[in-house]
C-alpha cells in the first residue's frame, strides 16, 4: 500500500535538559528548525525534553527519524557530531548525555516491537559547559545555525530520495 502523497514522514526529536547549559542544545534548536521548516509538509517537530518512555510513540511512528541532543563525546565545546544507524547506542553503550539511559531504553523497545524507524541520524553539539545555567553557553549558542543547517541538509536528502 502506498502512503498518502508518497511523502515519508520525517520526525525531528529534540531531547535535552534546558536547566544544565548546553545539555539543553536539542530544545533550543527546535525554533530555528520550526522557522526553517515551516513549509515542510512530511516534518514533524517534538520537544522531547528529559521524556524517556513516553518518546516510544514518536520514534515508533516515524520512519525516518532526527535525534538532537547534546553529545559529550569528548571533543571540544560546538564541535557538531553526526552519528547514523548502529553507531547511535541503542542499549549498553557509552553514556554519551545526562538522561540518555532513558532514551536508550527507547530505542531497544522500538526495536524489540519491531517498529524502529527506517533510517535514523542522531545530530548533536558538543557540551562546553553542564552547569546549572538556563541558556547555551556563546561557543555553543554561536554553532546554532550551524547544526541547524547541517539537519536541513539530512531533511532534504531524505526528502529527494523518495
Amino acid at each position: 500500500m502506498i502512503n498518502k502523497d508518497n511523502v515519508q514522514k520525517i520526525i525531528i526529536l529534540g531531547i535535552g535538559n534546558t536547566l544544565f547549559s548546553d545539555e539543553g542544545v536539542g530544545i533550543h534548536l527546535l525554533p530555528l528548525l520550526e522557522e526553517t521548516l515551516k513549509d515542510y509538509e512530511n516534518i514533524e517537530i517534538v520537544e522531547g525534553l528529559t521524556d524517556g518512555m513516553k518518546l516510544l510513540g514518536p520514534v515508533e511512528d516515524a520512519e525516518n527519524l532526527i535525534i538532537i541532543d547534546a553529545i559529550n563525546a569528548g571533543k571540544a565545546g560546538g564541535t557538531i557530531i553526526t552519528l547514523k544507524g548502529d553507531e547511535i547506542p541503542a542499549y549498553f553503550g557509552i553514556k554519551m548525555s545526562i538522561h540518555q539511559l532513558g532514551f536508550q531504553e527507547v530505542l531497544l523497545a522500538a526495536k524489540m516491537r519491531e517498529r524502529y524507524p527506517k533510517q535514523i541520524v542522531m545530530f548533536g553539539m558538543q557540551p562546553t559547559s553542564l552547569q546549572l545555567g538556563i541558556g547555551l553557553t556563546e561557543t555553543n549558542q554561536s554553532k546554532l545555525k550551524e547544526l541547524a543547517n547541517v539537519v536541513v541538509e539530512q531533511v532534504n536528502q531524505w526528502s529527494t530520495a523518495q
